[in-house]
């Protein structure tokens, strides 16, 4: 799959493109693995009224330059900054021998492996997507993950926290998980944290060996 790195971008026009290059995959295009931060926004996913998770009003997002945008997604209410890597994976799921929870779980699976090489243990939640850290009974979210699968092949994808402005979260009850903190590489590692871009690399490598591994072991 052919990796982008698409820098910063708005949300909508990323969604514009990914709509483009999921029709192309569909076709039988190339796959795609798109990396982007956003500007400030916060995304509504297709659960019933996710906009019940969002603490701020019209006025306080307009006055933040907080934009505020429903999709088509799976999940709930996320927000999206810079500092944050976002990566929108565009594959055909059968190809890689993928059900959408195998799918869900090989994302998953990509970010732990990432936060290990960063040492950061990270860990899956039962009953609630993405992956957290920290200890069992104080747990934080560092990834969001939402997804959108459509004649077999992916849209949307994942959020990790690197340097995110973690103010932003208070605007929303991240995730819909009410009392649920939320954290990021650089509130673990302080001074310690790597470059956005070194994490970046990191993460895509983590996520393209998870694929394979799943593919040739199907």
């Amino acid at each position: 799959m052919r990796v982008e790195d698409l820098k910063i971008l708005a949300y909508r026009p990323a969604w514009e493109l990914q709509e483009r290059l999921h029709a192309e995959v569909v076709a039988g295009g190339e796959e795609r693995l798109l990396i982007v931060e956003h500007p400030p926004v916060i995304t509504l996913g297709r659960r019933p009224k996710p906009d019940a998770h969002l603490l701020a009003s019209a006025e306080d997002l307009a006055r933040l330059g907080v934009e505020l945008v429903h999709t088509d997604r799976g999940g709930d209410i996320t927000f999206h900054g810079l500092g944050q890597i976002v990566v929108y994976p565009i594959i055909r799921l059968n190809e890689h021998g993928l059900s959408v929870g195998g799918y869900v779980r090989a994302l998953e699976n990509g970010v732990i492996t990432a936060l290990a090489d960063l040492a950061i243990p990270g860990r899956r939640i039962s009953g609630a997507v993405g992956v957290w850290t920290g200890l069992a009974d104080r747990p934080a979210k560092i990834c969001a993950i939402g997804v959108r699968i459509r004649r077999g092949v992916s849209m949307h994808g994942l959020a990790l926290n690197v340097e995110t402005d973690m103010n932003y979260f208070n605007l929303i009850v991240p995730c819909g998980l009410a009392g649920s903190a939320v954290t990021s590489v650089r509130k673990i590692l302080g001074d310690q944290t790597p470059p956005v871009d070194t994490v970046k690399h990191i993460l895509v490598v983590a996520l393209q060996r998870q694929l394979t591994a799943v593919e040739s072991a199907t």
